[in-house]
């Protein structure tokens, strides 16, 4: 595994991405995010930022603005928010990003209340920054979310859209799959149904009533299950720790034993 972690976007970039690095981290993953993720002052800094990364021999992955609004029921929002994440896949691809994590359309305004029309504009932006990803050379990985976002949290969903796109991966990120899904079924379901198409994930703790971001073992994830499902679908990829706490060691202490839980789970394959 390579372990990561997320910068804080009211932060500088630069000064993440040497606290990770000094963290020991294999690479940053970067929200881009409005005001310091935004794609603009990632051009501005391109230069400091690609010097950093070959200085601390740090990989790059890149999260895709989070508050947007591809699927929003006025059009004009809608591109709009189209042009944000295709501006930002650019940058991506231009600062050398290995992947690029997306989240899946945010329900808002009145969207709630005709669902159907929602996910007709959610898929359509879906397949044109699907086809940006092909020619940028930059893979895709959808992220899981929680019922509360209305789209884009059950299994069912990210069939269909694997369906169409072959190119798509999967984020997993543990704290939203058990948010309302005791005993962490649904992060379970989304390992056994879609193992070959994991390319990425998120990892954090919670009680399973909100995405608290919270250290591993700090809440009531059984992370033990969690890695033995991951291990037997053969995952060995990137690991981004999305744990936010004033104390940035909390990262480090939430990585080594992720780790070690790991090679303690390879131990009885063994």
């Amino acid at each position: 595994m390579r372990y990561g972690a997320m910068n804080f976007p009211i932060l500088p970039v630069l000064s993440e991405l040497e606290d990770f690095a000094h963290l020991g981290f294999d690479y940053i993953e970067i929200a881009m995010d409005a005001p310091e993720g935004h794609y603009r002052k990632l051009q501005e800094h391109r230069q400091a930022i690609v010097a950093a990364l070959d200085r601390y021999a740090m990989g790059l992955v890149c999260h895709l603005p989070t508050f947007v609004y591809t699927a929003d029921l006025a059009e004009g929002i809608r591109q709009a928010s189209l042009r944000e994440m295709m501006q930002s896949m650019e940058t991506a691809a231009d600062l050398g990003a290995e992947k690029a994590v997306l989240h899946p359309s945010i329900v808002s305004g009145l969207g709630s209340l005709v669902l159907q029309e929602v996910r007709s504009n959610a898929d359509e932006s879906l397949a044109a920054l699907v086809e940006a990803s092909r020619r940028l050379n930059l893979p895709l990985c959808l992220e899981n979310m929680f019922p509360k976002y209305h789209i884009g949290y059950d299994p069912s969903e990210f069939e269909t859209w694997f369906a169409r796109h072959p190119d798509l991966k999967l984020t997993l990120d543990t704290g939203h799959g058990n948010i309302d899904a005791p005993g962490i079924r649904r992060i379970l379901q989304f390992v056994r149904l879609f193992g070959d198409r994991l390319g990425h994930l998120h990892v954090s703790d919670n009680h399973g009533r909100r995405d608290d971001h919270l250290p591993i073992g700090s809440g009531r994830i059984d992370f033990a299950k969690v890695v033995s499902a991951l291990l037997e679908a053969g995952y060995d990829g990137t690991v981004t720790l999305e744990v936010f706490t004033e104390d940035r060691r909390a990262l480090k202490r939430s990585r080594d034993r992720l780790a070690s839980l790991i090679g303690e789970v390879r131990s009885v394959y063994r």
